[in-house]
C-alpha cells in the first residue's frame, strides 16, 4: 500500500549530459591496486578526466608499475516494477535509474549526499631536497583519521537516488602484503522515500521487484594499448577483445570444473575476465606480448568480483546462495547503453529492466567465444564494436518503507608476477625454453586452456599455459577476501609507515631521514630501505633468455638496506653522479601476529616520485670534464640510464658560470645558465630550438661571472 507523507515539489529539470555538474572523485592507492572512486556510487566511462586516452582509467595492478590500468568502465543501475513516481506524477511498470556506463544526472537522478575517505593513519609527508615529493598527495587525500578503523582505508559513499532509495556503499582497502589487491564493497540499499538530497520531497511507498545491476566493462591492461605501448590492437583499449566468465551461477546444478568447488563444498559465484583474442593482431595475442619488442607480457591480468554476501530479504539476512540472479552480458555499444540515460521514458526502462533480471544465460560470452576472436563476438548478429560487458543483478526484492537490504562483494585484480611475465614473454619471443609448461595444474586452467587458447602445443601454449595459470592467484584472492568478511575483518595492520621520510641530494652522499613512530608498533623489528635507479618503477630483475635463469634483484638496478629499532637516518654513500635515484622505506615487525611471516608497512606510502642524485661541491676551471665523450647513441643506456639515456654531465664547473655550447663550425646551439653552486650541470642533448643534436664536433666554452673561461671539446656519435 501506498501513503503519501509529504510532497514538496521541486521543479527539477531532466537533461541528457553525460554529467550534469562536476563529480567529486577520490583514490584508494595504498596498495598494490589503486582505483579512483565517484562520489556517484559507481565509475562510468571517461568519467574522472573526460580525456579519451585515459579509455582505460583506474583498477591499476600491478600498480608499482605505470599504465596498468584495466577498467574501462562499470555501471550501476537501480530498477524496480510497477513503481509511482511523484516528481513525475505517474506510474511506471518499471523504474530504472542510473549511473553509466557513460552517463549520469548529480542533479535529479543520483545524488551524492556523503563521500569521505577515512584512514587509520595518514600517508607519511615525502621529501626530496625540500620539496613535496610522493603521489598521495593527490591520491590519497583523507577527510577524517580513525585509528579503529579494521582497515588502513575506508570510503564513505551515500547517495540518494531519485526512486527512493538511498545507497550507501563502504569500500575497505587493507595495507597487509597478502591484502593488497582487493577491494570490499559493502552496500546497503534502503527504502527512505526520499527524493532529493535533503528529503525535502518524500513519499512512502513499497519497492516491488528491487533489482541492483552492476555492469563491468574490463579493458586488459593499458601497457600495451595505442595511448601507450601501442603494439595492441586499437580497439583492445575499449575491451573490445575483452572475455568475460562466470562461475557458481547455478549452485543448485554446478557443473565441474568452473563452478570451482572447494573443500566444504561451497561454490564461489564469481565473474572474472582477461584479454582475449583480437582479429587484428597477427600474433597470439593472449597475455598481450610485445611481439614489436622483447616480448615481455602486457595484459596478463585477471580481474574479477567475487560476491561474498547478498541477503535473503529485508526481513532475513542470511545469505541467498542463488545470488547474483543475474549474470546476462551486455554489449558496451548496446543502445541501452549508448544513447544517454533517461529515467522518464518507460519503453527504455523497460528494455533495461528485463537486461537486469532475465537470469543465466545457457553460455557465458567467454563460452561462447572459446578460443575464438572476442572482439567478432556479435550474438544474433548485431554489431558489436564496443565489446562486451559483464552483468551481474541483485534481486528481486520488495522492500517496505523503512526496509533494506546488503550486499557485499570484492572486487580484485590478480594474475602471474610481473617477474613471470617478463620471463615467459621473451621466452616466448625468443622461442627458448618454452618446453617448460607449469605443472600439477588446477581444473579451473585445464579448462581454461582447454576451451580458450588456440594452439595446445608449441610456444604459443606455453605462454598461454603459464597466463592461464593466473586465475587460480585470482581465485585464491577471492577467497582471502571472503575470508576476511567471514571473520569480522580480521586481518592484522602491519606496522605503520613513518610519518616523516625525508631525502636530500648532497655532494658525496644522498642523505635520508624519518620519524620513529612505528616503532611503538607491537613486535616493530626495524626497517627496510629500498633505492631504484633510473626511475620510481624501475624493474628490479633480470632475466637471461640464454640460460633460462631469472636474477630476482639486479644490484646494478637496485639496493637494499636493513636499519634495526632506533636508526633513524642513513647516508647513501654509493650513489653514482649522473644518475636519477629513487628510495621508498618500508618498517618491518617480527612475524609474532603474523603466523611467522614479517607484516611490512606498504612501499606505497614512502615511494619518492622526484629524483636525488649526487652533485659535487663547485669546481674549477682546470678540472672541469664532459661526460661521456665520446657520447655514443648505441650505448646511451648504460651511460646514465634509461630515465636520461641522452643525458651529457659537465662535472667539475665552478658553481655559477655560463655554459655556451657550439657546433663546429660555431654555430651557437645552447646556453646554460648554471647558478645553483654546485659543480655538476646536465644537459639532454636538445638545442635551443628543441632539436637532437647529430654527429659531430661539439666546443663547450665556460664562463664565470668573473670573466675566466675554458673550452672543452666533445664528440656525439648517432
Amino acid at each position: 500500500m501506498m501513503k503519501k507523507i509529504q510532497i514538496i515539489l521541486i521543479p527539477f529539470l531532466i537533461y541528457s549530459f553525460s554529467v550534469l555538474s562536476a563529480e567529486e572523485t577520490k583514490w584508494i592507492a595504498i596498495g598494490d591496486l589503486h582505483n579512483w572512486f565517484s562520489e556517484a556510487g559507481c565509475e562510468i566511462e571517461l568519467g574522472r578526466t573526460g580525456q579519451l586516452t585515459d579509455q582505460q582509467d583506474g583498477f591499476r595492478w600491478p600498480a608499482f608499475y605505470s599504465v596498468q590500468d584495466n577498467q574501462a568502465a562499470k555501471a550501476m543501475w537501480l530498477g524496480a516494477e510497477s513503481f509511482y513516481d511523484p516528481i513525475a506524477e505517474k506510474s511506471f511498470d518499471q523504474k530504472v535509474v542510473h549511473v553509466g556506463p557513460r552517463f549520469m544526472d548529480l542533479r535529479n537522478e543520483i545524488m551524492p549526499v556523503k563521500f569521505l575517505l577515512y584512514g587509520k593513519y595518514d600517508h607519511p609527508r615525502v621529501f626530496v631536497d625540500g620539496n613535496p615529493a610522493t603521489k598521495l598527495t593527490y591520491t590519497d587525500v583523507v577527510d577524517v583519521i580513525d585509528e579503529s578503523l579494521p582497515s588502513e582505508r575506508m570510503l564513505v559513499n551515500k547517495v540518494q537516488t531519485s526512486m527512493g532509495i538511498a545507497m550507501t556503499r563502504k569500500i575497505y582497502a587493507f595495507a597487509h602484503q597478502d591484502h593488497q589487491n582487493y577491494f570490499i564493497y559493502d552496500i546497503v540499499f534502503k527504502n527512505n522515500g526520499c527524493y532529493d538530497p535533503e528529503c525535502l520531497t518524500r513519499y512512502e511507498q513499497t519497492v516491488n521487484g528491487f533489482m541492483a545491476y552492476f555492469q563491468y566493462r574490463y579493458a586488459i591492461s593499458r601497457e600495451g594499448m595505442v595511448y601507450d605501448g601501442d603494439w595492441l590492437p586499437q580497439s583492445a583499449a575499449w575491451g573490445h577483445n575483452t572475455m568475460n566468465e562466470v562461475i557458481g551461477e547455478t549452485p543448485n546444478a554446478p557443473s565441474l570444473p568452473m563452478d570451482q568447488f572447494y573443500d566444504d563444498g561451497e561454490i564461489m559465484r564469481a565473474m572474472f575476465s582477461w584479454h582475449g583474442y583480437h582479429s587484428k593482431s597477427d600474433f597470439d595475442n593472449i597475455g598481450g606480448p610485445n611481439e614489436p619488442g622483447d616480448g615481455r607480457l602486457g595484459a596478463s591480468q585477471f580481474t574479477g568480483v567475487v560476491t561474498i554476501h547478498a541477503d535473503t530479504s529485508p526481513s532475513d539476512q542470511s545469505d541467498d546462495v542463488n545470488q547474483p540472479s543475474t549474470t546476462w552480458y551486455m554489449l558496451s555499444d548496446d543502445p541501452l547503453t549508448d544513447a544517454g540515460n533517461d529515467q522518464y521514458n518507460a519503453g527504455r526502462m523497460t528494455k533495461e529492466y528485463e537486461y537486469m533480471a532475465q537470469g543465466h544465460p545457457e553460455k557465458t560470452q567467454a563460452e561462447q567465444v572459446g578460443s575464438g576472436d572476442a572482439d567478432g563476438f556479435s550474438p544474433g548478429g548485431v554489431s558489436n564494436p564496443g565489446g562486451t560487458s559483464q552483468g551481474v543483478g541483485y534481486g528481486p526484492y520488495n522492500l517496505a518503507p523503512g526496509d533494506s537490504i546488503r550486499i557485499i562483494f570484492a572486487e580484485a585484480a590478480s594474475g602471474i608476477s610481473r617477474k613471470k611475465a617478463y620471463e615467459v614473454g621473451i621466452n616466448w619471443k625468443n622461442n627458448s625454453n618454452t618446453d617448460v609448461f607449469p605443472q600439477n595444474t588446477s581444473d579451473i586452467q585445464q579448462q581454461m586452456m582447454a576451451n580458450y587458447s588456440g594452439p595446445q602445443t608449441g610456444k604459443d601454449a606455453y605462454k598461454n599455459a603459464w597466463i592461464f595459470t593466473g586465475i587460480d592467484s585470482l581465485i585464491n584472492t577471492f577467497k582471502r577476501a571472503r575470508e576476511t568478511v567471514r571473520s569480522n575483518f580480521d586481518v592484522v595492520s602491519p606496522p605503520p609507515p613513518p610519518e616523516e621520510f625525508t631525502v636530500n641530494s648532497g655532494g658525496d652522499r644522498i642523505a635520508l631521514s624519518w620519524t620513529n613512530n612505528a616503532e611503538s608498533y607491537s613486535g616493530f623489528n626495524g626497517y627496510r630501505l629500498t633505492r631504484l635507479k633510473f626511475k620510481s618503477d624501475t624493474t628490479i630483475f633480470y632475466y637471461d633468455v640464454n640460460t633460462g635463469e631469472i636474477l630476482d634483484i639486479d644490484e646494478s638496478i637496485v639496493r637494499i638496506w636493513e636499519f634495526p629499532p632506533g636508526e633513524i637516518s642513513f647516508d647513501d654513500r654509493t650513489a653514482t653522479r649522473g644518475f636519477d635515484y629513487f628510495y621508498f622505506l618500508e618498517a618491518m615487525d617480527d612475524g609474532t601476529q603474523n603466523n611467522g611471516t614479517p607484516l611490512i608497512s606498504s612501499k606505497f606510502f614512502t615511494i619518492t616520485n622526484t629524483p636525488a642524485f649526487l652533485k659535487r661541491p663547485p669546481g674549477i676551471l682546470e678540472s672541469l670534464r664532459v661526460v661521456p665523450n665520446p657520447y655514443n647513441i648505441a650505448s646511451r643506456d648504460f651511460q646514465y640510464g634509461v630515465s636520461a639515456p641522452d643525458r651529457l654531465m659537465f662535472l667539475n664547473i665552478p658553481g655559477e658560470c655560463t655554459i655556451k655550447i657550439f657546433t663546429e663550425r660555431g654555430d651557437l646551439i645552447k646556453t646554460i645558465d648554471h647558478t645553483d653552486g654546485s659543480g655538476d650541470e646536465a644537459w639532454n642533448s636538445i638545442t635551443s630550438s628543441r632539436q637532437v643534436i647529430v654527429s659531430g664536433l661539439y666546443i663547450a666554452h665556460i664562463e664565470t661571472p668573473e670573466g675566466e673561461s675554458a673550452i672543452r671539446k666533445f664528440m656525439v656519435i648517432r
